[in-house]
C-alpha cells in the first residue's frame, strides 16, 4: 500500500479554485517532487498534505491511515520552510530541542536526538553559537535539523533553497541527496526549480494552474515527456519548439515543411500517423543540447542572433519564424551575429507534439 496517497485533492477559496483534483500516491522512503511555475498550487499541495491548509474535497492518507481532517501534530510530519525561522536568541542546540521541548521530549532523549542530528548535519562545532554567527547555509542546516530531530513518517520541504546564493544551493542539494540517502524517510519537496527537481527526486509530479501534468522520474520526463508544457519544462535550457505543416502522412512517418529547413521539409518517423493529416500543423521538439553545429546531415538553416559564451561551452540563440533556438555548443565556436548556421540533430531526439500540444 502507498505510505503517502492523494485522493482527487481539491482546494478552493470561495469561487476561486487552486487545486482541482490531484491523485498521487508515494511509496515509504520515496523523495518526490512537487515542481511548476509560480501559483500552479504546489506548496497549497504542501500544506494541505502538512495540514496548515483545509482540503476542500478529496482525502488524503498516510501510513494507511486517513488523516483528511487530523490535526497537524498528529500527522507526525515535519517541514522545512523557505524561511529559515530560527529563534534568534537561542543557541543551535536550542533552536534544534526547542520543538522537543514543547512535546515534554525527556532532557537525555533531547540531547542523544539533536547531537545524532548534528553529526548528520555536520553541525557538532555549531551548537553554541546563535543564528546570527551562521551562513546561510549553516541556517539552512539547522532549520533541517530542527525537523530531523522530531523523527517524522514524512518530511516536507516548502523551497527551502530559494534564498541561497547558486553556490549554497548546489552544495545543499547534495547535503539534501545525502540526508535521504542516509535516513531513508519519505520526502516531498517543492521547487519552481527543474534542476533541483532533476537532481533530487526518485520521482517528479508536474503541476500547472492545479492540475497534475505528467507525473514519471526525471529520466521519464526528460525522455518521453506528455505536451509542450512538460517538454518546455524539464531541461535547461528549455526545448525548442518548432511550428511545421504536415504535408504527407506515409505509413510510420510524416512529412512536414517550414522555410528553416534544410530543402524545405523533413521527414519524421513517428508511430502515431492516426492522429494528424495533411494540412495540420504539428510542433517540432529539439532539445538543444542534442542540436549540432555544422552537422554533416543539416536539418535546420538558421541565422544566428546572440551567441553566450558560459566558459566551457556556448549557448547560440537564432529564430525559426519567429520561435527562438537555442543550440548548446561544447567549447567556443568561431560564429557571429548574422552568420548562417546550419545545425543537424539524430532523428530519435526528434519530438512531435499535435497543435494543442500533445505528444505525437
Amino acid at each position: 500500500m502507498s505510505f503517502l496517497q492523494l485522493d482527487t485533492i481539491k482546494k478552493t477559496y470561495g469561487d476561486v479554485s487552486v487545486i482541482k483534483g490531484v491523485s498521487f500516491a508515494a511509496a515509504k522512503g520515496e523523495f518526490v517532487v512537487f515542481v511548476g511555475p509560480s501559483g500552479c498550487g504546489k506548496s497549497t499541495l504542501l500544506r494541505m498534505i502538512a495540514g496548515l491548509e483545509d482540503v476542500t474535497e478529496g482525502h488524503l492518507y498516510i501510513d494507511g491511515k486517513d488523516v483528511t481532517y487530523e490535526e497537524p501534530a498528529k500527522r507526525e510530519l515535519s517541514m522545512v520552510f523557505q524561511s529559515y525561522a530560527l529563534y534568534p536568541h537561542m543557541s543551535v542546540f536550542e533552536n534544534m530541542a526547542f520543538g522537543l521541548r514543547m512535546a515534554k521530549v525527556p532532557e537525555a532523549e533531547i540531547k542523544t536526538r539533536v547531537t545524532e542530528a548534528a553529526r548528520i548535519l555536520h553541525l557538532e562545532p555549531l551548537l553554541d553559537r546563535k543564528p546570527r554567527a551562521l551562513s546561510g547555509g549553516q541556517r539552512q542546516r539547522v532549520a533541517i535539523g530542527r525537523s530531523i530531530v522530531r523523527h517524522p513518517k514524512i518530511f516536507l520541504f516548502d523551497e527551502p533553497l530559494s534564498n541561497l546564493d547558486a553556490e549554497l544551493r548546489t552544495q545543499m542539494r547534495v547535503e539534501i541527496a545525502k540526508l535521504h540517502r542516509d535516513l531513508g524517510t519519505t520526502m516531498v519537496y517543492v521547487t519552481h526549480d527543474q534542476v533541483e527537481a532533476m537532481t533530487l527526486a526518485d520521482r517528479i509530479v508536474v503541476l500547472r494552474a492545479g492540475l497534475v501534468e505528467q507525473i514519471g522520474t526525471p529520466t521519464e520526463l526528460y525522455d518521453r515527456p506528455a505536451n509542450t508544457f512538460v517538454a518546455g519544462f524539464i531541461g535547461s535550457p528549455k526545448m525548442n519548439f518548432i511550428k511545421a505543416s504536415v504535408t504527407g502522412v506515409g505509413s510510420g512517418s510524416l512529412t512536414l515543411a517550414n522555410p528553416s529547413f534544410v530543402g524545405g521539409t523533413l521527414s519524421v518517423e513517428t508511430v502515431s500517423t492516426g492522429r494528424v493529416k495533411a494540412g495540420d500543423t504539428v510542433i517540432v521538439g529539439l532539445r538543444p543540447e542534442h542540436l549540432e553545429l555544422n552537422a554533416a546531415q543539416p536539418l535546420l538553416s538558421l541565422t544566428l542572433d546572440f551567441a553566450e559564451n558560459l566558459g566551457g561551452a556556448t549557448q547560440l540563440y537564432s529564430r525559426s519564424e519567429g520561435d527562438i533556438v537555442a543550440i548548446v555548443v561544447h567549447g567556443r565556436p568561431d560564429v557571429k551575429p548574422g552568420d548562417t548556421l546550419r545545425v543537424g540533430i539524430e532523428g530519435r531526439h526528434i519530438y512531435l507534439f499535435d497543435a494543442n500540444g500533445l505528444a505525437l
